[in-house]
């Protein structure tokens, strides 16, 4: 099994180091090899995903990713700022199935923002689709306004469009998703206003019919955003596109009390995946050694789900995980009082404990 260690900029190289950690304490028989990426790559190689580096990610099994940049990349120009880096390898590599799961753990209900009755048992499932929408659409950048009010003005422009073959397979990995869950199913568009949406409503809807046992429903993303605040466990799995899911799946993450707990994983149709936390860089706290690790702890668990085909291994992690979480340990994003504080290296220290 070969895995492609790409720990990215700010806090990514503290906290992959801990998962890392966490990947040799099994018994398991990995094939490591770690590369510049983001930020620190463009600082040695000019450019955010070299050639090199994205020729491990393609002839890896599974990419371990921490996250890329900083404030002082702002001014590059856009392909070379360090972000290009994780859109690249979307493309790259095929990976459309973007997997953000939001869980509540029952040590981390006083955590939330929400009431504790709004977030207790929390389990939600966001599926994005990850390789179309405005983040990828043509043409985009920006012009002299050739009509409109403005005309003569300076303006941008962004392309949103989807096909049908991306809305089908996105809509079969939601549905089969379900099956293995709570067997419902939410699309989430903006089909009263937008016709790329009105696609999307139209072929999820023909899918839906190939799945007689999973109820479906059709939500409108600012009805769906509020809903995540007013009664979050009325969902199971949401599916949505890549802009629309990029905003929930991180107003779903704080619902569980720090963004620092949640993993993600990023899939292509051979289930070769881009797996890392939902949170970014963190240029504010690198270094510190206060960064939350377990994220990509679990983020490293998925890995050996979807990936691996290590489900064992994964389960191990995800139960040394809890168990850290009831002996009361807390990284600052998650401290309460009556809690231990500890630093990223300790909390990854005490899932090693926990699994040995």
């Amino acid at each position: 099994m070969k895995i492609a260690i790409l720990p990215g900029d700010g806090i990514g190289t503290e906290i992959v180091a801990e998962a890392v950690k966490v990947l040799k304490v099994l018994d398991l028989k990995f094939e490591m090899e770690s590369v510049l990426v983001g930020g620190a790559a463009y600082e040695a190689h000019g450019h955010p995903l070299p050639e090199a580096t994205l020729k491990l990610a393609k002839e890896s099994d599974a990419i371990l990713f921490g996250a890329v940049g900083d404030w002082k990349y702002d001014k590059l120009d856009r392909p070379l700022r360090p972000e290009q880096a994780i859109l690249g390898l979307r493309k790259n590599l095929g990976l459309f199935a973007n997997f953000r799961p939001a869980i509540c753990y029952p040590q981390l209900v006083d955590a939330s923002s929400l009431k504790r009755e709004l977030v207790a048992g929390l389990d939600i499932l966001i599926i994005r689709e990850l390789t179309g929408d405005i983040y990828f659409g043509q043409p985009r950048g920006r012009r002299v306004s050739p009509d409109g009010h403005f005309l003569g003005s300076e303006e941008a422009f962004d392309t949103m469009r989807y096909s049908r073959p991306e809305i089908e397979r996105i809509a079969r990995v939601a549905f089969d998703a379900a099956r293995k869950r709570g067997k419902r199913v939410t699309s989430v568009d903006k089909a009263n206003v937008l016709e790329t949406f009105q696609l999307w409503k139209d072929v999820v809807t023909e899918i839906g019919k190939e799945y007689p046992d999973v109820a479906l429903d059709h939500m409108y993303v600012d009805n769906a955003a509020m809903q995540l605040v007013k009664a979050p466990k009325k969902f199971d799995v949401v599916v949505t596109g890549n802009m629309f899911g990029d905003i929930l799946s991180d107003a779903a993450a704080m619902l569980t009390g720090s963004i620092g707990m949640l993993p993600s994983a990023s899939l292509n149709d051979k289930n070769q995946g881009l797996y890392e936390p939902s949170h970014g860089s963190a240029p504010d706290i690198a270094g510190k050694g206060v960064a939350n690790p377990l994220a990509t702890i679990l983020s490293a668990a998925m890995m050996l789900r979807f990936s691996l085909n290590q489900p064992e291994a994964a389960e191990r992690i995800e139960k040394a995980v809890d168990a850290v979480l009831t002996q009361g340990l807390r990284t600052p994003d998650i401290y309460s009082e009556g809690t231990t504080k500890v630093g990223t290296v300790e909390m990854g220290n005490a899932v090693v404990k926990a699994l040995k």
